[in-house]
């Protein structure tokens, strides 16, 4: 299976789905709707959450109303609207607005929880890299640290370039095992956006140090699975990056990361790269 989903009309359906041979603890989907138009969905082993990229929506879970969520009119205005949908649940959304997008974000587990919303008040931002190491990033924490002890082992944030070009995911890490204390086993999904829309990148993704790739042409819209390897990514120069970013734990929610030995020294040199790394904890 690919590992690089190039930019389609999904139609509303799952771009990862349910028991992906690469990514099975993972659920993606994105939904477009129009005013007045309703979404409904179950996912019977995966917690999920509704982000709003874009639009107003009601959203209804197992009978609890969160009402008019979402107020950005786009991804690179503002931060986002949420809310949680626990294993089991009946969601739906009505879009309020004149057009409206949502990312489903799920995660396999096992207990079903209690619905919740997440303001964009409660969305954690954290900025960490230079505009001299060439890694200015903007992460909005989504189900971070804000939602601990209320879902299971998923993890879902937007991250965001600081100007127009440059890299992240840097230095280059993996999470492919559970090692204590070295390593834990988290799959990861990835949704991409470019402002201006007709940006690209580039996305590293490599198993081994000494191996040649591959690495993907990234463009507005793209998804990518990654389920192991070193994965860090660059943006060409005069295009602002955007990625919505999902991370699904096998054993546990909490994120430790196993950086290229290579380059690890760069995580003293980067400024406030080791405060981001702990809001993955």
């Amino acid at each position: 299976m690919e590992r690089h989903i190039k930019p389609h009309d999904n139609r509303n359906k799952p771009i990862i789905d349910i028991a992906n041979p690469l990514v099975p603890h993972t659920f993606f989907k994105d939904v477009k709707l129009k005013q007045g138009q309703t979404f409904s969905f179950c996912l019977d082993a995966y917690e999920s959450v509704i982000v709003l990229a874009s639009g107003t929506c009601d959203v209804t879970v197992n009978g609890v109303k969160f009402e008019q969520v979402g107020e950005r009119t786009g991804i690179f205005e503002g931060k986002p609207d949420s809310v949680y949908v626990p294993l089991s649940a009946e969601a739906a959304m009505t879009c309020l607005s004149a057009e409206a997008e949502a990312f489903i974000a799920g995660g396999r587990y096992e207990e079903q929880l209690s619905p919740f919303r997440v303001t964009p008040d409660e969305v954690e931002t954290v900025q960490y890299g230079s505009d001299d190491t060439k890694t200015h990033r903007k992460i909005l924490h989504i189900l971070g640290q804000n939602a601990e002890g209320k879902v299971g082992r998923l993890l879902v944030n937007e991250l965001f370039t600081v100007g127009a070009g440059g890299w992240s995911g840097f230095p280059p890490h993996r999470h492919d095992a559970d090692i204590e204390g070295i390593e834990t086993a988290h799959e990861e999904v990835y949704q991409y956006r470019f402002n201006p829309s007709h940006g690209f990148g580039a996305q590293f993704l490599y198993e081994k140090e000494d191996d040649y790739g591959p690495i993907f042409h990234i463009k507005n819209g793209s998804t990518i699975i990654v389920d192991k390897g070193y994965h860090p990514v660059v943006a060409a120069p005069g295009y602002e990056m955007y990625y919505f970013t999902i991370l699904v734990g096998e054993s546990r929610r909490s994120l430790l990361q196993y950086f290229q030995p290579d380059h690890e020294y760069q995580v003293h040199t980067i400024p406030g790269i080791k405060d981001m790394i702990a809001k993955y904890k």
